[in-house]
């Protein structure tokens, strides 16, 4: 395991402020000065400012995001954050975003390299949003949305969309574009006044009141690992929702 990947998972720092002690000479591999390149090998001893660590488990926590926390490890701005939702010795950070005012299904994990995967809008995860607009759309509505809506960042990928209620849709996407649903629906003429996701990757909240968490079970880690199999076509990059 790489160096920094290894102090991101012993709770230290995340990889790019582990990169930073790093480089200020403040790891030890074996008594050595740790590189940016350093590999760590089961038995070696990583030390960061004369301290011990160890890598820690891999967890995975599915949490039922309440209205009024941010989506970030920490804030600025002193407002509570998901992280400080979930109760485990481990160190988990959220995979991508939602915004403050969004509920629903947000995944927390240490494990670096399927937090990247499942972010990535290449890979298509699906993502499903129960949203409350205002006024009543009508079927056209619904088929610009499955047909893709332009926005300033281009056309949106095709999504299943379907009626609620009078005022509520519900919209199925595979890609991840900043405040996506809320410029889709405002873009048809019917803004978002409340939105949920109902569910991510195939999690669903079954069990979970708000503010509640629960760790995944071996069986669903392992799907996240396997599916989606191959990158989908579409806009390179990660980006928050």
């Amino acid at each position: 395991m790489r160096l920094n990947a290894y102090l991101a998972r012993a709770g230290v720092a995340s990889r790019r402020g582990a990169d930073e002690l790093i480089k200020a000479g403040r790891v030890r591999v074996n008594c050595a000065p740790g590189q940016l390149n350093t590999f760590v090998e089961r038995g070696d001893r990583v030390e960061v400012d004369g301290e011990a660590v160890t890598a820690q488990r891999l967890a995975y926590v599915l949490l039922h995001k309440p209205p009024g926390t941010v989506t970030t490890a920490r804030d600025p701005q002193g407002r509570p954050t998901v992280v400080e939702l979930v109760d485990l010795p481990e160190r988990v950070v959220p995979v991508g975003r939602l915004d403050a005012d969004t509920t629903g299904a947000l995944l927390l994990t240490n494990d670096g390299p399927l937090a990247h995967r499942l972010a990535h809008p290449k890979y298509g995860v699906e993502k499903v949003y129960e949203a409350e607009i205002e006024g009543e759309p009508d079927e056209r509505d619904l088929e610009r949305l499955r047909q893709g809506v332009e926005l300033d960042d281009g056309l949106t990928a095709p999504a299943q969309a379907r009626l609620l209620g009078p005022s509520t849709i519900e919209l199925t996407l595979h890609e991840g574009r900043k405040h996506q649903v809320k410029r889709m629906c405002e873009a048809v003429g019917h803004p978002v006044r409340r939105l949920h996701r109902a569910r991510y990757a195939g999690l669903t909240l079954e069990g979970l009141e708000p503010r509640a968490w629960r760790e995944l079970e071996p069986s669903e880690v392992t799907r996240l690992r396997s599916s989606p199999p191959e990158p989908k076509p579409g806009r390179s990059g990660p980006a928050p929702e």
